[in-house]
């Protein structure tokens, strides 16, 4: 007899359907697992023998095999163990195989027969409400699957649970959605003193998703201002919220009662490696671009990370992907991120000033700058000069306008682009290109003037020229102008820096 359990394996954030055969046949006791397991899948044969020992079953003295088909599909995780658990429970009886030929089975087991967490279950229960099947998880995340819609989740504590439920004898309570996300919550703009150019190229990078790079001396504020940036960004729309949250469901940080609705703020640090930044590694996971999705991506002292690993950012910020290419897989994660980044004007950070720059300047500010590629610098559509915070500054009352109000100058403009660009599958214009950038953004006969002779004296490349179009287009939106003036085009230009030739 061959019992099977339907499952799923992750491929970036895709859910793959797998079936889990379970067959008990004559021969010498063994329990064999094949179809291309990882060492985590492997080692589901003690934690299953455990699993059902604390229930009071033991195995039968056969020889057991259980087969992950499709065999040529790489199988990863420990929620497999759940699966196959059922899979033998109903090879030898103790539960009914057509009861659950209509699930998806995904869960980790404990050693004494609990249920545990498991990354992907978002995933999972998507991909069962596409097969029109039930779901079959831990306990724990009975409410991140409910968040799937329309599909039937039995979320069990442990087997003697599930057991019990299937043979109708204690039916477990449906799990309800879990509730959204608190609103964001860190420092308002008011804390901020003085920086008054740096608070505005904020606020149009906010408006408008564009990446912005603050420059400065320690101490200016730059890390700060890039803190508040969440407090002025407007919540995710709940499709938005969906891939978000899948992406974190994949990564096994998404709590499992709650759906996240605030845009992602991660800030790695300098000595992250390009997997850790970009996605990848042994078990193939998203990296922080990805966890990134559709929100923040901040870079602190930018120049002291790998140039290798910066670099590797290039591609991603222009397309949108991580697209990580392995041997026996090719697995693509979403990376739509504003990315945001600091950095001190060289090593020590005083250049400019005679009483604290160190005896090597100004070559030191060109070594230390040239750490970060012109390419790279090419694809940030704002450059700022944070200048130093005296004492004088910060003995000022705080300014009268905070986070609130600048927050909702930027929800409005982001209406304003989410009306424009509705059905064109385009959320701000960072992403717009091509003939939809010609269209929505082509500036008034002065404006084109002003740009034509700007990017011949500043060389701007192609990829810059559009850039300081689309900059234009946020700024005219947060003046609530529908025409692009010259105007706008004179302040994205003024935040334009031509990339250093290394």
């Amino acid at each position: 007899m061959v019992a099977t359990v339907a499952t799923v394996a992750y491929l970036g954030l895709e859910a793959r359907a797998v079936e889990v055969q379970v067959q008990l046949s004559a021969g010498l006791p063994a329990f064999v697992i094949v179809g291309l397991p990882d060492k985590a899948v492997a080692e589901s044969r003690e934690r299953v023998r455990a699993a059902l020992s604390a229930i009071g079953l033991a195995l039968p003295p056969k020889r057991i095999t259980v087969n992950l088909s499709p065999a040529d599909l790489p199988k990863e995780g420990s929620h497999f163990d759940l699966p196959i658990a059922l899979g033998l429970l109903a090879a030898i009886g103790a539960t009914d195989a057509e009861s659950l030929s209509h699930y998806v089975a995904v869960g980790e087991l404990g050693l004494d027969g609990r249920i545990a967490p498991s990354p992907g279950v978002l995933l999972a229960a998507i991909h069962a409400s596409g097969q029109d099947m039930g779901l079959i998880c831990p306990a724990s995340q009975g409410s991140e699957a409910a968040w799937a819609g329309n599909v039937e989740v039995l979320a069990a504590p442990d087997l003697l649970a599930l057991l019990s439920h299937l043979k109708g004898t204690q039916l477990l309570r449906p799990p309800e959605p879990g509730e959204a996300e608190p609103a964001a919550s860190g420092p308002d703009l008011r804390q901020v003193k003085g920086q008054e150019v740096a608070k505005r190229a904020l606020e149009i990078a906010a408006a408008g998703g564009h990446n912005l790079l603050m420059s400065g001396p320690p101490g200016a504020g730059k890390s700060l201002l890039a803190a508040c940036l969440p407090g002025i960004l407007p919540p995710l729309e709940p499709s938005e919220a969906l891939e978000v949250s899948m992406v974190a469901s994949v990564a096994g940080e998404l709590d499992g009662r709650r759906l996240r609705r605030r845009r992602p703020f991660r800030a790695p640090h300098h000595s992250a490696s390009m997997p850790a930044l970009v996605g990848g590694g042994l078990k193939v996971r998203p990296g922080e671009i990805s966890l990134a999705h559709l929100g923040v991506l901040f870079l602190d002292e930018l120049p002291e990370f790998q140039r290798g690993v910066l670099d590797s950012l290039r591609q991603p910020l222009e397309t949108g992907t991580v697209s990580v290419a392995r041997a026996n897989m090719h697995v693509t994660f979403p990376a739509r991120v504003q990315m945001v980044a600091a950095m001190n004007p060289c090593r020590c950070g005083h250049l400019g000033d005679p009483a604290l720059a160190c005896a090597r300047a100004p070559r030191c500010a060109a070594d230390y700058q040239a750490k970060v590629s012109g390419p790279l610098l090419d694809r940030i559509d704002l450059h700022v000069e944070v200048q130093g915070v005296s004492a004088a500054d910060l003995t000022l009352p705080p300014p009268a306008e905070g986070s609130d109000q600048v927050a909702r100058r930027v929800a409005a403009a982001r209406a304003v682009q989410s009306k424009r660009f509705n059905g064109n599958g385009v959320r701000t214009n960072a992403e717009a290109d091509g003939e939809l950038l010609d269209a929505v953004a082509t500036p008034d006969e002065p404006g084109r003037k002003l740009l034509a002779d700007a990017a011949a004296a500043m060389r701007l490349s192609a990829r810059g020229f559009h850039r300081v179009l689309r900059v234009a287009r946020t700024i005219a939106d947060l003046a609530g102008t529908e025409q692009v003036g010259r105007i706008h085009v004179a302040e994205a230009l003024s935040y334009r820096r031509q990339a250093p030739r290394n």
